[in-house]
């Protein structure tokens, strides 16, 4: 079994700061890229930020700049620095990460249970 927990959300001002993490556990042999979605009321999820296992990593357009993604391959943890944060970073925030269990399997898709955001003066 494998979970993918986040934490971090919450209320903030416009133009503040809050850092997501995501923590996976479980029966992990190996994690391959690690990513946080975001959805806002009405709107389709859409990608915010990836890291791969070699760290690379990629930002939406909108956040570039302000968002920061890493990882800690020891702690097998993703997280996301929000800085600058403007009203339309209002939204559940999800953590995705592909994991394998198993030497011999692909990674599966695992998604955690999504942790709110709100900027609002």
């Amino acid at each position: 079994q494998v979970q993918v927990v986040e934490s971090g959300g919450g209320l903030v001002q416009p133009g503040g700061s809050l850092t997501l993490s995501c923590a996976a556990s479980g029966s992990i042999f190996r994690i391959y890229d690690m990513a946080w979605y975001r959805q806002a009321p009405g709107k389709q999820r859409e990608l915010v930020a990836a890291i791969t296992s070699s760290a690379r990593t990629n930002y939406a357009d909108s956040v570039k700049g302000r968002f920061t993604i890493s990882r800690d391959y020891a702690k097998n943890t993703v997280y996301l620095q929000m800085n600058s944060l403007k009203l339309e970073d209002t939204a559940d925030y999800y953590c995705h990460a592909s994991i394998s269990s198993d030497w011999r399997y692909a990674g599966e898709d695992y998604w955690g249970q999504g942790t709110q955001v709100t900027v609002s003066s």
